[in-house]
């Protein structure tokens, strides 16, 4: 009995430390670059876009294609970034230990 009153201890401090990481990840913000840094987005670690920014050369109507293409780089980039920021804050969160398969932070 003593260990699962433990464990439901060790639980709470869990879920403690989850919410207050989804409040970190809110405030949490990482840039995404493409073309030499010509275009750049901003995403919260929960992926919601704050900003994008293109450099005014590339607003060539018969370059559209080649923008799409370097805003989508840029996202991507962020979006890495983010899983490695989650990565090392699940990581301080566990001690190590993987989550489970299937629990999602975000």
């Amino acid at each position: 009995m003593r260990d699962i009153m433990g464990m439901m201890g060790q639980m709470k401090n869990l879920q403690s430390k989850m919410e207050e990481m989804q409040a970190e990840m809110d405030a949490t913000l990482v840039e995404g670059r493409s073309g030499g840094r010509m275009v750049s987005i901003t995403l919260t670690a929960k992926g919601a876009l704050q900003a994008l920014s293109i450099d005014p050369s590339l607003m060539v109507p018969d370059e559209k294609d080649i923008l799409e293409d370097l805003i989508l780089a840029a996202h991507a980039d962020a979006r890495s970034k983010i899983e490695a920021v989650m990565a090392e804050k699940v990581k301080s969160l566990t001690g190590g230990m993987p989550l489970p398969p299937g629990l999602k932070l975000f």
